[in-house]
């Protein structure tokens, strides 16, 4: 093993608890009807939907699962080369 995939390893160990954590941050979106009537419809139809912590971290998630899967196609790229 070269120090690039222990560098690597190491980034795509970090970028993975990183991933589990934003995703168990996440609100279960299994309210049903009796959430969309409750109280989600305010957040719904709000002005700042894009600013709430929900869209904030669905985002996020998005860029780490990105990044994680680029790190993982390098770190196959690199241990193929050695072969």
């Amino acid at each position: 093993m070269t120090t690039l995939q222990i560098v690597m390893g190491i980034v795509q160990i970090i970028f993975c608890l990183i991933l589990i954590a934003i995703i168990l941050l996440q609100s279960s979106k299994t309210a049903g009807l009796a959430g969309s009537i409750g109280g989600g419809a305010e957040t719904f139809f709000g002005k700042n939907k894009q600013n709430t912590l929900d869209a904030k971290l669905h985002k996020f998630t998005s860029v780490c699962a990105i990044v994680y899967v680029i790190i993982t196609c390098v770190l196959v790229f690199i241990g193929g080369q050695g072969a």
